[in-house]
């Protein structure tokens, strides 16, 4: 497992937390760290700040009260949302934060047998924080050392899925593309055959496939399978849900990356981009990192239009 001598930084989240305080024990500086306060969530205004020490601590809190009662699967799940998720926004911790969270957790229940339910969750969620936060080839040992752990556990198939998938996106990012491709396919085909094409597992995968295929420049392919997932994910998720903004983008963004695109392909980029914008920034804010990633396409797409009606002549 790797280690981290400090995987988060509280001075890249402190740009908007000048006077505020912690919404769990409403301090400026923390107790006993003397950390100061984070919020990449959705929140708007004073709401969302904390320290990470008090988020970690309020979940470990949570999930303790809930195995402690017994609590039903449902209430357990929402419980364990806690160490990635905002209780205000209800929308998933950024960056560095979900970083330090994922430290925090993997942390708490490292101790357990491999076979917990809790320590399994927080290795799965150490690989996704440490990847979030940019620490891509930690994420991967992380993920490789899940995926072998599952096997070895017998554990249930959609677990395994799950692993594998989040290992294909790190061997993405290490460019070992032919893994990764391998991967992404058989995913994407699996989870059609399972649980068919408005399952929210089954976009994840195809958005997922067709980040892959545009990185390599399989352009035609990233079109065709963004086609028949953008009308989905509107339809089961709705146009403010993460993944269908980032279905979007991925096809906004290979209308005009592709080499061979029309005057109307750039436009409709443009168009696509400038909706996804809009409500992405309405949704998650300015600052988000997805927001931030479709307004910097969206930059992108305008700038190739201007090149095209430049160069071309005049009817």
């Amino acid at each position: 497992m790797p280690r981290a001598s400090r995987p988060w930084s509280p001075t890249r989240c402190a740009d908007d937390t000048k006077g505020q305080t912690c919404f769990i024990c409403t301090q400026a500086l923390h107790w006993k760290s003397k950390e100061g306060l984070v919020r990449m969530c959705a929140c708007r205004g004073t709401a969302g700040f904390a320290h990470v020490s008090c988020l970690a601590e309020q979940a470990k809190i949570l999930v303790a009260e809930g195995e402690e009662n017994n609590l039903g699967a449902k209430a357990r799940t929402e419980r364990w949302h806690r160490w990635d998720e905002c209780s205000l926004c209800k929308q998933r911790y950024d960056g560095v934060v979900r970083c330090a969270l994922s430290w925090g957790c993997w942390k708490t229940y490292v101790g357990r047998p491999e076979t917990d339910e809790a320590r399994r969750l927080a290795m799965s969620l150490l690989g996704n924080g440490l990847f979030d936060a940019e620490h891509y080839e930690e994420a991967l040992s992380v993920r490789e050392t899940e995926l072998s752990m599952l096997h070895r556990i017998k554990a249930p198939e959609y677990n395994i899925l799950c692993a594998q998938g989040n290992l294909a996106i790190s061997y993405e990012w290490v460019d070992r593309n032919d893994e990764a491709l391998r991967i992404r396919r058989d995913l994407y085909a699996g989870r059609l055959k399972q649980n068919g094409e408005e399952h929210k597992d089954t976009l994840i995968e195809a958005n997922n496939l067709a980040n892959l295929l545009f990185h390599l420049d399989r352009f035609e392919e990233v079109k065709s399978l963004s086609r028949k997932t953008m009308p989905v994910a509107r339809r089961v998720l709705g146009e403010g849900h993460g993944l269908t903004l980032r279905i979007l983008l991925s096809y906004g963004r290979v209308l005009y990356r592709d080499p061979d695109a029309s005057p109307d392909d750039l436009r409709e980029a443009v168009t696509t981009l400038e909706e996804t914008e809009r409500i992405a920034r309405r949704v998650f804010g300015g600052a988000h990192s997805l927001t931030k990633a479709i307004e910097r396409h969206l930059q992108n797409a305008r700038a190739a239009l201007r090149v095209h009606e430049t160069l071309s002549p005049k009817g």
